[in-house]
């Protein structure tokens, strides 16, 4: 059976899955939020860095869930968008990709593209250890500007209406501010993130040119908040947020947010 092997293992994350699932045990103790959120953001970072903003959007998310995430990150390498359709191996396991939404989506497979990407990779062992029985849906996005996070909202959604599913939630995974002072990155990236409590997304999109704000994952963020706001969702709420800086001491940072879309 072929599967996505994992990439980036001993670099992003440990390889040891005793070390893994202590990490992993250690960022979800004491975090429990009693929400049920139809999408989050979530960084993508090595786990030292990130690790503990990820377990927060993981937590908006109850641990009983066992449907499937459609987990949307960017091509950090210029690919087009593209989904993968094969199992995705996790020093935990492997966690199956969900056939009948795949299918239904028209969107191009492409598992070259995503063999390298960090950007989906590291969120999938999160989803393995707290939700087990749950499936993933792959889709790397390519082009981040606005109609695109629209199209491609439309997409997923005519999808999952298609297989008649209730039972799918959204991951937008994405850093924002890269390599500037821990002020800036603050400043900025709420000051982005702020246009998100109302789910204002051609806000959103205004406020980080305006300020420049480095975030590798608008798009995925964009398609995630207008995906779930036509589900229903009236609100982004942020969870927490941090910087490398926080772990490092460095003054140049990269800023991480957890949100969760309700």
């Amino acid at each position: 059976m072929k599967i996505r092997t994992c990439a980036v293992a001993g670099m992003f994350y440990p390889r040891d899955p005793h070390h893994l699932e202590q990490l992993l045990e250690k960022f979800f103790r004491g975090k429990e939020l009693g929400i049920d959120a139809q999408g989050v953001v979530v960084p993508h970072a090595g786990y030292p860095y990130s690790g503990e903003v990820a377990a927060c959007a993981f937590s908006a998310v109850p641990a009983s869930f066992s449907g499937t995430f459609i987990v949307i990150g960017p091509s950090h390498r210029g690919y087009q968008t593209s989904i993968s359709r094969v199992p995705w191996e996790t020093p935990l396991g492997i966690v199956d990709t969900d056939p009948e939404i795949s299918a239904a989506l028209d969107i191009e497979t492409d598992e070259i593209s995503h063999q390298d990407e960090h950007s989906i990779e590291v969120q999938i062992p999160f989803i393995k250890y707290r939700f087990p029985r749950a499936r993933i849906v792959p889709v790397l996005m390519g082009e981040q500007d606005y109609e695109s996070a629209v199209n491609l909202s439309e997409t997923v959604l005519d999808a999952v209406k298609k297989t008649k599913r209730d039972d799918v939630r959204y991951i937008a995974s994405s850093d924002f501010s890269h390599y500037v002072p821990a002020a800036t990155a603050r400043e900025h990236d709420r000051y982005a993130i702020e246009a998100l409590n109302t789910l204002d997304i051609k806000e959103f999109y205004r406020r980080v040119i305006e300020k420049k704000v480095s975030a590798c994952g608008v798009g995925p963020i964009a398609t995630v908040c207008l995906a779930c706001k036509a589900k229903g969702a009236r609100k982004g709420q942020l969870l927490t947020y941090a910087t490398s800086g926080d772990v490092t001491g460095d003054p140049a940072v990269v800023g991480y947010g957890a949100i969760a879309v309700m």
